[in-house]
């Protein structure tokens, strides 16, 4: 647990996480009859013993937050939202798109890790690594969900009016915060330094998710931002540098991809990407997916096509320009 006072705003909230960023960064702002949260952290024993840990530090009482908004519904920013929810009595927003993600992975009838597992079979996974991707996936869990409002246009906390821009990519309803008069951002996931965020094609949801964050990213780069405040990561200070960074980075991905389209599968070509790391299975998930999402996005502007395999996997080459 890692508290950080950000003057004139609030606190940021570090919650642990069992991934190498070692912690989500949560935002606790006070409103006027309480606090307003913002994201949650995973649903483990330490992240639950993190949040006492906080109550206890800074004398308050669970129940003075009065609000709790999820940035998006990725295990590590939702896991605890219905949890806390329970605990504080607050309202939970969320963009709708997200909330429906949620229950296609986590509610009643979700099956989303076995289509996960289904879908990188068929682009080229060895049987055996999709199936331990789809149990380390089965042990993420968000347990209990919680009841979500209609997300508003905007949110008053830390004594100012936030605007809520809709800014997909990184998820399908991801949610940033922009405070117009002193110019913060409150990014989450969108911008991170060093790292960049994972922009991935998941089933049942965007099948051009690098088209949104590369579209996402511009509209942030149109408004004049002091500083951002991350989910992972320090504090990005000069947001269009940083922005600039990621669609060059994604930039360079492609042009890396387009050059191992050569009927080559997505689970080839992210192993080529990766052939320096050791990837364990909730990695790989990650490295297929991305992968697959810069794939489409070549698919999509006529650089690249799939062809199915006798075998029923995909396989990805260049596409033929004819000349005329």
């Amino acid at each position: 647990m890692d508290i950080k006072e950000i003057e004139g705003l609030g606190y940021r909230i570090g919650i642990p996480i069992p991934f190498p960023m070692k912690y989500v960064y949560c935002y606790l702002f006070p409103q006027d009859d309480g606090y307003v949260l913002i994201d949650t952290g995973i649903n483990d024993e330490n992240a639950r013993a993190a949040w006492e840990s906080v109550f206890k530090k800074l004398r308050m009482h669970p129940r003075e937050i009065k609000e709790i908004y999820v940035t998006h519904f990725h295990p590590d920013h939702s896991g605890l939202a219905g949890w806390l929810q329970q605990k504080t009595g607050a309202i939970v927003y969320m963009h709708p798109f997200d909330y429906q993600a949620m229950l296609h992975v986590w509610g009643e009838d979700g099956n989303q890790a076995n289509l996960i597992k289904q879908m990188v079979i068929r682009h080229g996974t060895p049987v055996a690594l999709g199936e331990k991707i789809e149990t380390q996936m089965n042990r993420l869990q968000v347990a209990p969900l919680p009841y979500v409002s209609s997300l508003p246009s905007r949110a008053v906390f830390a004594q100012r009016e936030w605007e809520i821009y809709h800014t997909p990519g990184h998820s399908d309803g991801f949610i940033t915060f922009y405070d117009p008069k002193e110019k913060w951002l409150l990014s989450s996931d969108l911008i991170l330094d060093p790292i960049t965020p994972n922009i991935s094609v998941w089933p049942r949801m965007s099948e051009r998710p690098l088209h949104d964050y590369i579209s996402s990213l511009h509209k942030i780069r149109k408004i004049p931002v002091k500083a951002a405040l991350t989910s992972h990561g320090e504090l990005v200070n000069d947001v269009k540098k940083r922005i600039d960074e990621l669609i060059v980075h994604h930039e360079k991905r492609l042009t890396d991809i387009k050059n191992m389209a050569d009927g080559s599968t997505a689970y080839q070509i992210a192993a080529h990407l990766f052939r320096h790391r050791q990837l364990n299975a909730h990695q790989w998930r990650f490295a297929i997916a991305e992968t697959l999402a810069h794939l489409y996005y070549l698919e999509e502007e006529g650089q690249a096509e799939k062809r199915k395999g006798s075998n029923g996997n995909y396989y990805y080459e260049l596409k033929m320009v004819e000349k005329i």
